[in-house]
Order: C-alpha cells, then structure tokens, then sequence
C-alpha cells in the first residue's frame, strides 16, 4: 500500500468519524464560526461586534498559476462582524501577512511572474468582503434560512505567487437546525472566479459545505465540517479555479464573551494542503444601539 492510499484511508475513516458524531452527540446553540469555515444562518444581532484573530499553519500548500509549493503560515487571521440588525451582519475577514516557506517550483501558467527568487515568500492575503441576512428563523418544525453574498478582493499579487489578482464573487444559500441537542449546517451556492491568465474569461463553481457542533460540556464543543467547491467546467477549470475540499475538525472553550478555538485540517484534492492546523481567539461586544423606528 502506498502513502497515498494510506493518507487516503485515514481521511475516509475521519469523515465516517465526523458524520457518527453529528449523528449521535449533543452540542450547544452557538452559531458557528471559527474554527469552522461552514456559515450558520444565524447572524451575530444588532449592535454587536464579533472581532476574531488567530494563525493558520498549511503543510504542503499547492499554487498551480504560480507552480509554487510549500509550508504556509498567515498571521494573524482577522475577521470583523457587526450586526447591522437582528437579522443582518457585515463580514471583514483576511490576513496582513502571509508568508509561503518554498518547498518545490515548477512551470505553470504565471510562473514567469514571479519575483521571489529565495526559498520564501510573502504578501498580504485576499480581504473578503460579505453580507449575511437570515431569512426564516429556526422553529420546530423548519430550520433556520439564511443568504450570504460575498467578495474577494484582489490584494495579494501574482508576482509573490499568493495570489491570483482576480476579483471573485460568491453566493450561498444557509440552512440550519438543531436536531435534540446536535446543531447541523448546510450551505450550497455558486461562486464566479475570474481567470487570472486571461481577463475576459471565468470559471462558475458550486460551493458546498456541511457542519455539526455538539457540547462536551457547557463551555466546551467539539466541532467539525467538509466544505469546499467542486468545478462545474466539462472541459476542465481554468488556473486557479479547480476544485478544492477540505475536512475539518476542532474543539472550542467558551467563557464570557470570549472563546478560544483550535483545530486540524486535511485536504481531500492535489490542490489543497496535505494538512493543517488553525487556533484563534473570538471575542463579542455590544458597540452601538440601534436607532429607534
């Protein structure tokens, strides 16, 4: 038996191990964040501010526009959530510093760009711009409904070879519920990414995620997801638009406005990282009233 089937042996049994758990654990209603990437429909209310930072560490990390590979560290991962009202958010979230520890180069579409001759590099990561709105609340007989539509910014530049300097377009559809004492989240959507070899063309995606979180205790969850998009071009995705999927899993500590999280992450195609670790910090306050009708 090889490495590869060995590694992918280990992922098959991990995702059985996940959808067990969602099936037959209980787990708290927080809505969820980090360190899950799947969105809840549940927004954060009106007047509160959600801030978060921490550090995701990629071994093996692939960039097939650039032919880039590698060990990658972002510090720190921001993300910034207010409530514009009880059924509303706007979403910040990307890092100032990215840094890509090379392990191998080879030749791909933009590799000709690139002006990082050394074993390292480094640039800033794409800021994400979104907008979350809950639709239905979660009754007994329904779950929660919710809509997200997002933005990637181009702000990491191909010539660092993080990045694609295309601008891409993501919408989801949220649905969520909690089934006696297991919180489950579905998202389905579609996401437009830009060509980064030619201007005038994109790649459609479908954008999939599925999550649970359950309590150990009152202040502890153990969480875990698959998410990813899945190419929808019959000829192949254009550079940078392949598919990518990841399986998750973690733990968070929550007291008071404040949580802390930790998790491991192992991807499921050649273009995402063998695995990875990610931990952060999530904090929650009331930062304005809304204005009265």
């Amino acid at each position: 038996m090889t490495t590869g089937d060995v590694m992918k042996a280990v992922r098959t049994v991990l995702c059985a191990t996940l959808v067990v758990a969602a099936l037959a654990l209980p787990r708290s209603a927080w809505a969820q964040q980090r360190p899950l990437v799947t969105e809840d429909p549940a927004v954060i209310g009106g007047g509160q501010v959600l801030v978060q930072g921490g550090f995701d560490w990629l071994h093996s990390q692939p960039y097939p526009v650039s032919g880039l590979k590698g060990n990658l560290i972002a510090v720190p991962t921001l993300g910034i959530f207010v409530g514009l009202s009880s059924i509303a958010e706007l979403e910040f979230y990307g890092a100032p510093y990215q840094r890509l520890a090379i392990t191998s180069r080879q030749s791909a579409p933009l590799s000709n760009l690139l002006t990082a001759q050394g074993d390292t590099t480094s640039d800033v990561q794409d800021l994400v711009v979104g907008t979350k709105v809950r639709i239905l609340s979660e009754t007994s007989g329904r779950p929660a409904l919710g809509i997200r539509f997002a933005t990637k910014l181009p702000n990491a530049s191909n010539e660092s070879g993080l990045g694609l300097n295309t601008t891409d377009f993501l919408g989801t559809l949220l649905i969520g519920k909690t089934i006696e004492s297991v919180r489950v989240v579905g998202n389905i959507g579609g996401g437009i990414l830009g060509d980064p070899t030619v201007g005038y063309r994109q790649n459609d995606v479908i954008l999939y995620g599925v999550s649970f979180a359950r309590a150990i205790t009152a202040q502890i969850d153990m969480v875990g997801e698959i998410n990813g998009r899945a190419n929808t071009r019959a000829k192949g995705a254009l550079p940078g638009t392949d598919s990518q999927s990841e399986l998750r899993f973690g733990g968070r500590y929550t007291r008071g406005p404040m949580r802390l999280d930790a998790g491991v992450l192992f991807g499921m195609t050649s273009q995402d990282p063998s695995i990875g670790l990610t931990a952060g910090v999530t904090y929650v306050f009331n930062a304005f009233k809304l204005p009265q009708p």
